[in-house]
């Protein structure tokens, strides 16, 4: 879609975008709207094109900011399982002070949790002790599961695509319509996490101020998280038109077997979040410089960039995950089974 017609398209589903700043999200609402716009504008013509009328368009986008809603509750449960935090980040120092190979990360999350556990226990030097006081919700002990969830919700959309097949070609009007609302549901949560990843703060221990050895005298504010999630966005005026021209054409990810074995999808998200995780002395060498905007600093035009940059690289991600879970979903072939049947019966029972 050209840039004149999607801002068009933009501006008719009313997805203009809020200048204020929120606390300590990230990104910030209107952030994860623009990651999820833009990976809508990389999408090729052969994508559904139910994705792009109006409304669902819209949806996709509201859903952007859905994984951070589920953190303002008050239940502990539900703040505690990695939908509503931990998937929101993953913090990779950590990861090899546990002593894991991030060549070897293991694709399956709760194998995962096993190996982490009994990295950290072994390596007790590297971590400070929780204190239980400050950990209600029973999160303190873990790096974080972005990764992991943004493979899982890439099958979970591959699987959505390929029952729609199935539907389109033997099922109810009611049916199609219900698979495409959750073809747009996980499109729009997953989203928020892959978004999350392009935010270098969500890989780093460092996510707040700078935390223990700190030779390059980086700032220990803790205010740079919430500040880059979504001040800089609301004082630069960073809105989804400025970038549709930069945005490319989504490239899918390649799933051929991989000679380790591990899950192709998971190793293409885990180097995509390394890739930002090389961001993290950039970033709080802006601050050191002054140029971040942080505490009255000058906002300076490479600051603005940095951030342009990272939105973009999020909603290519984005869009290229969406791709590859679309070309990649053949029918499901249980599912097809059962309609025929069920298509059979209804024949016969005719007079």
């Amino acid at each position: 879609m050209k840039c004149r017609q999607f801002c068009r398209w933009l501006g008719t589903a009313g997805l203009a975008l809020a200048t204020g700043v929120a606390p300590l999200r990230a990104w910030d609402y209107e952030g994860h709207r623009i990651v999820n716009q833009l990976a809508l504008a990389s999408l090729p013509p052969e994508f559904p094109a139910f994705v792009r009328a109006v409304a669902h368009a819209e949806r996709v986008a509201f859903l952007s900011g859905e994984g951070d809603r589920w953190r303002n509750v008050p239940d502990l449960p539900v703040k505690h399982v990695g939908a509503s935090w931990g998937d929101h980040f993953c913090d990779v120092e950590y990861l090899t002070e546990a002593g894991l190979d991030l060549e070897t990360l293991t694709p399956f999350r709760y194998e995962f949790i096993l190996q982490f556990a009994a990295g950290r226990a072994a390596n007790p030097q590297h971590f400070a002790p929780v204190d239980p006081a400050k950990d209600a919700d029973r999160t303190a002990a873990w790096p974080g599961f972005a990764p992991w969830a943004i493979t899982e919700y890439f099958g979970k959309l591959r699987s959505a695509f390929s029952y729609l097949k199935v539907f389109e070609e033997l099922g109810t009007p009611d049916e199609i319509l219900n698979a495409q609302a959750n073809i747009l549901y996980v499109m729009g949560v997953m989203g928020h996490y892959v978004g999350d990843c392009s935010q270098p703060l969500h890989t780093t221990k460092h996510h707040n101020g700078w935390a223990g050895d700190n030779p390059k005298g980086f700032t220990t504010a803790k205010t740079i998280h919430s500040w880059v999630d979504g001040g800089i966005i609301a004082k630069a005026g960073i809105r989804t038109p400025r970038l549709l021209p930069r945005v490319a054409p989504a490239a899918p990810v390649s799933l051929l077997p991989r000679a380790d074995g591990r899950d192709p999808m998971f190793v293409a998200v885990f180097d995509y979040l390394r890739r930002q995780h090389r961001f993290v002395e950039p970033l709080y060498q802006l601050e050191k410089d002054g140029k971040l905007g942080l505490g009255g600093q000058t906002l300076a035009p490479e600051t603005e960039a940095f951030v342009e940059a990272r939105l973009l690289e999020g909603a290519q991600m984005l869009g290229a995950i969406w791709l590859t879970a679309y070309r990649s979903a053949g029918p499901d072939t249980y599912l097809r089974t059962v309609l025929i049947r069920r298509q059979t019966a209804a024949a016969a029972a005719k007079p």
